[in-house]
């Protein structure tokens, strides 16, 4: 059974740069197994930090679009109806309100402010090697 998952910016990043990474082998994981719960708020800020041109050197040309594309492909968009305010940073309180608003199975994050919630009303809070190990 495919399980309901969120991907934290930071994991889509790793990805990005180094596909054979833990990161890069969580979200190739999502994406063929799972089935990936995104916002708008979300999306934006992929889209935001994939496109900095801090990246550029390190990401083939027209391949942040293509992954994009990919993800949005796949994605399931979840309308956000009350904020939660739960998480020492508030910009990531986006993505626990993904995952209770989708009723997700997992957030996958690098992000300790997000890691030190584990769980969050249910929801598993894990990093990408903790990801890959769950069947």
């Amino acid at each position: 059974m495919r399980r309901l998952v969120v991907v934290d910016t930071n994991v889509y990043v790793s990805r990005l740069l180094n596909p054979l990474s833990v990161p890069g082998r969580a979200v190739a994981k999502a994406l063929e197994e799972d089935r990936l719960l995104v916002s708008t708020a979300t999306l934006m800020e992929l889209q935001v930090v994939l496109r900095r041109p801090k990246f550029a050197p390190y990401i083939p040309p027209g391949y942040v679009e293509s992954f994009l594309e990919q993800v949005l492909s796949v994605a399931i968009p979840i309308e956000i109806h009350a904020p939660i305010r739960a998480c020492r940073d508030p910009r990531d309180d986006k993505f626990l309100e993904v995952a209770v608003h989708g009723r997700a199975d997992a957030i996958v994050t690098g992000d300790r402010d997000l890691l030190e919630l584990h769980p969050f009303r249910g929801i598993a809070i894990l990093t990408p090697a903790e990801y890959l190990e769950r069947e």
